[in-house]
């Protein structure tokens, strides 16, 4: 897009006159065909949640993240009220609309209406919920809430550049990469760099697309194996857009390879 240029020949951005505040994420259920998205309550998740992360029995699940991997019950059910209580990071438990169960969890942070600006992190997705056609759909509700719901502008995603899975979730998500900011974190008693990622509003109409198509029980066979990739349908998309935009880190696979989520976590 050209910049404009101000009256003392400078390049500036391009004006954004009717914008007013976005509202913060409500603590209301999204729904989707295969998992429902609910406001994190200990009282209704935290047994099947424990259940659920003690299927990873190397904690690897947790590599990732600044916290875990748990070991103990009571440590566990603290951390969890902690973080249904948390305002920002705002946790939403993802339920197996099949058995009722919550499998995992995610968030929306670094909130700020203001300027339209949300991030999605804490992807903390159990065995029960990798790979599976629902840890795509819980993506897709939080985004269509921020987008469709919410008007924000822009959705970020950030990760550990060394968390390979996560990246690799991003840029099949439609994450656009930004570039690395370096020495970013410390934590666990190490360095992360971090990698960001992002989906801007233009984008999103092509994208939403993309994923109502993938998401269409059509797209997959009688063993539930996919027709078509998302990354491939989204790519299709992406082609009508200004820049034809894409992740450009090289170190990031953006195909499906034929499976989805695969037992990403990110830190935000």
């Amino acid at each position: 897009m050209t910049a404009r240029i101000n009256h003392l020949g400078q390049p500036i951005g391009w004006a954004v006159p009717d914008w007013t505040a976005c509202a913060r994420p409500p603590r209301t259920p999204m729904e989707g065909r295969t998992v429902r998205l609910e406001p994190l309550d200990p009282a209704a998740h935290t047994d099947a949640l424990w259940d659920a992360f003690s299927r990873d029995e190397t904690g690897r699940m947790w590599t990732y993240l600044p916290v875990g991997p748990y070991t103990d019950r009571g440590a566990f059910d603290t951390a969890l009220a902690a973080n249904a209580a948390s305002e920002d990071p705002l946790f939403f438990a993802v339920i197996d609309r099949t058995t009722g169960k919550a499998v995992g969890f995610c968030t929306y942070l670094r909130i700020d209406p203001a300027n339209g600006v949300i991030e999605v992190g804490f992807i903390t997705f159990s065995p029960l919920l990798q790979r599976t056609t629902g840890s795509t759909e819980a993506m897709y509700l939080m985004m269509a809430r921020v987008f469709d719901e919410l008007g924000y502008r822009r959705y970020e995603w950030k990760c550990d550049t060394l968390n390979a899975p996560s990246k690799a979730a991003a840029a099949r998500l439609g994450f656009t990469y930004e570039g690395l900011f370096r020495q970013a974190v410390m934590y666990k008693g190490r360095n992360r760099d971090t990698a960001w990622f992002s989906i801007l509003d233009s984008e999103w109409p092509a994208i939403k697309t993309a994923f109502q198509v993938w998401l269409d029980p059509a797209n997959f066979d009688d063993e539930g194996r996919q027709k078509r990739s998302l990354a491939a349908l989204i790519a299709e998309r992406r082609g009508s857009l200004p820049g034809g935009r894409r992740c450009v880190d090289p170190d990031v696979r953006q195909d499906d390879g034929g499976w989805w989520m695969v037992g990403v976590v990110d830190d935000g």
